[in-house]
């Protein structure tokens, strides 16, 4: 759909997305780009709102006990981790201390 053209420009609204577009005639380019106004989430009826405000509120609570749930493992595998790490050091002891880089040469 196109507007009125003024001084050159011509306004033009998307039919996909339905931004406003304002382009120079001369060049074709865009001068200035209006996003669409986008309608409430969960429409326009308080129930409807309140309603998406609860959906949110049981998301986040069952992201929640999940990260927690995954936390507390995180312990118990990182504390596999160490021990295997402890027991790997014990067999294969390093000999002597660490090489220097200037002890390479």
């Amino acid at each position: 759909m196109a507007g009125m053209a003024d001084r050159g420009q011509l306004t033009v609204t998307c039919p996909d997305c339905g931004c406003e577009l304002k382009i120079d005639l001369a060049t074709g380019t865009v001068l200035h780009h209006r996003a669409a106004k986008r309608p409430v989430a969960g429409g326009h009826n308080f129930d409807d709102l309140l309603q998406g405000l609860d959906d949110q509120k049981a998301r986040a609570e069952a992201v929640f006990e999940r990260e927690k749930v995954a936390y507390k493992d995180r312990d118990r595998l990182l504390e596999e981790k160490f021990r295997e790490a402890m027991k790997r050091a014990e067999e294969d002891p390093d000999e002597g201390p660490p090489l220097r880089p200037f002890d390479l040469d």
